[in-house]
C-alpha cells in the first residue's frame, strides 16, 4: 500500500529522550518547558517575531478571528480544507467566497473588492498547497477598506516569498501541524503576528482568558498544547532541511515523469521558495481524473482530492457564483507525497497514470 501522505518519524530514541524528560518534570502541560522551547526554535528558524503553539490549526484560526474582534461577513476561498469555513462560522461570522486564481488556485484578488460591504471586516485566504496568495493585492484591498487579513498558512511551513517567511505576512498567520503536515507536532497549530498586542490577546485566549492565576482577562478556550505534542515538534526541528530537500527529490521526478502529459501544475509565483507540501496535478476533466484514481486505488496507491467539493456548496454557507473554482474543484488530484517515498514507488504511480491517459 502507497500512503498519500504518511508522517515523518524521528528516530525513537531522539524522542524518547526527551519523554524521559518530561517524566523526571512530571510537567506534562500548561506552557511547560518544551512548549517555550519549541516556540523560541520556531521563531528562530523561521526568522519571526511572535509565535505560540497551539491545540491545532483550527484552533488557531478561532482565536485569529476573535483576537481581531471579526464580526459579520469575511470574504474568504471556496478552495481549501473545510476547517477555513468552520472557523469562520463557529465564530459566528459568514463567509462570503471569492473565486479563485485559475494559475495558483488560492484567492483571486481581482474577485475581492467587488464583495466588500458595510459588514465586512476581514479577509481569510488560504495559501493553498503552501503556494503564496497574491499577498502584495490583499494588503493594498485590506489597506483601502480598514480590514484585517488572516492568512491560513496551514501548508506553509517553509515556504518563503521575497526572502522571508510566508507566515509573516497578514495579521495573523494560522498554522497547522498536524501528523499529515511536512513538520508535524502529531497534533498542533500555531498563531503568527507581528503585532505584540494580537499575540497578547491570542495568548489569553487560548488558556481561558487567565491573566495571572486569579484574574481573567475576556472570554477564553482551551488552546494550549502538551509537552508530548512539543517534544515531537523539536525532534522533527531538527530534521526539517532534511524533510524538504527530500519533498524537492520527489517532486522533480513526478515532474521528469508526468509534465509531458495534458495535465498542468498549480503555479509558483516568482520569488518564492516553494515547500512542496503536495504534489497536485490538474487533469483535463473529472472523467479521467476518477479513471486514474480509481485505476491508483486498485493498485493499492492512496490519492486524495483535494479540495473537493468547494467549501462554498457546504449546507450551512450561501452558494456563491464561483465559475473557476467549480471548474477546478473536480479536475484536481493530489499524489502521494512524504518522506522517503521510494523513487520505484513514484515510478509506478507515473507508469499508471501514463497507461490510462493513453487508453
Amino acid at each position: 500500500m502507497i500512503d498519500v501522505t504518511k508522517p515523518f518519524l524521528p528516530p525513537i530514541e531522539e524522542y524518547q529522550s526527551l519523554v524521559n524528560d518530561i517524566w523526571s518534570r512530571n510537567w506534562l502541560t500548561n506552557n511547560g518547558p518544551l512548549v517555550r522551547n519549541l516556540e523560541i526554535e520556531l521563531k528562530k528558524h523561521l526568522e519571526l517575531d511572535h509565535l505560540l503553539f497551539t491545540t491545532n490549526g483550527t484552533i488557531a484560526l478561532q482565536l485569529a478571528i476573535r483576537a481581531l474582534n471579526l464580526t459579520g461577513e469575511i470574504i474568504t476561498t471556496p478552495f481549501s480544507y473545510v476547517a477555513t469555513t468552520s472557523s469562520i462560522v463557529w465564530e459566528n461570522c459568514r463567509p462570503v467566497f471569492a473565486d479563485i486564481d485559475r494559475n495558483r488556485l488560492t484567492i483571486d484578488p481581482t474577485k475581492i473588492e467587488a464583495l466588500i460591504t458595510k459588514e465586512t471586516t476581514g479577509i481569510l485566504a488560504t495559501h493553498v498547497y503552501g503556494i503564496p496568495c497574491h499577498v502584495e493585492e490583499i494588503e493594498v484591498i485590506a489597506k483601502k477598506y480598514s480590514l484585517k487579513v488572516i492568512y491560513d498558512a496551514a501548508h506553509a511551513f517553509g515556504t518563503q516569498y521575497k526572502n522571508k517567511s510566508l507566515l509573516d505576512y497578514g495579521d495573523v498567520s494560522t498554522l497547522s501541524t498536524h501528523a499529515t503536515k511536512l513538520f508535524h507536532t502529531i497534533e498542533g497549530g500555531a498563531v503568527i503576528s507581528k503585532d505584540a498586542e494580537v499575540i497578547k490577546r491570542m495568548e489569553l485566549l487560548r488558556n481561558f482568558g487567565h491573566d495571572g492565576a486569579y484574574k481573567f482577562n475576556g472570554v477564553g478556550i482551551n488552546g494550549k498544547n502538551s509537552e508530548f505534542h512539543a517534544a515531537m515538534g523539536v525532534i522533527n526541528l531538527k530534521h526539517i532541511d532534511a524533510i524538504l530537500a527530500d519533498r524537492i527529490r520527489v517532486s522533480q521526478h513526478y515532474d521528469s515523469r508526468l509534465l509531458s502529459l495534458n495535465i498542468r501544475r498549480p503555479e509558483i509565483p516568482k520569488s518564492t521558495r516553494y515547500n512542496h507540501s503536495y504534489y497536485p496535478i490538474i487533469m483535463e476533466n473529472e472523467e479521467i481524473l476518477l479513471k486514474v484514481s480509481h485505476s491508483l486505488q486498485a493498485n493499492g496507491i492512496s490519492t486524495r482530492r483535494y479540495f473537493f467539493p468547494a467549501l462554498d456548496t457546504l449546507d450551512y454557507v450561501i452558494k456563491a457564483n464561483n465559475p473557476v473554482c467549480d471548474n477546478i474543484a473536480p479536475r484536481v488530484l493530489c499524489l502521494p507525497m512524504y518522506f522517503n517515498l521510494l523513487r520505484s514507488d513514484i515510478d509506478q504511480i507515473c507508469d499508471i497514470i501514463l497507461k490510462e491517459m493513453k487508453n
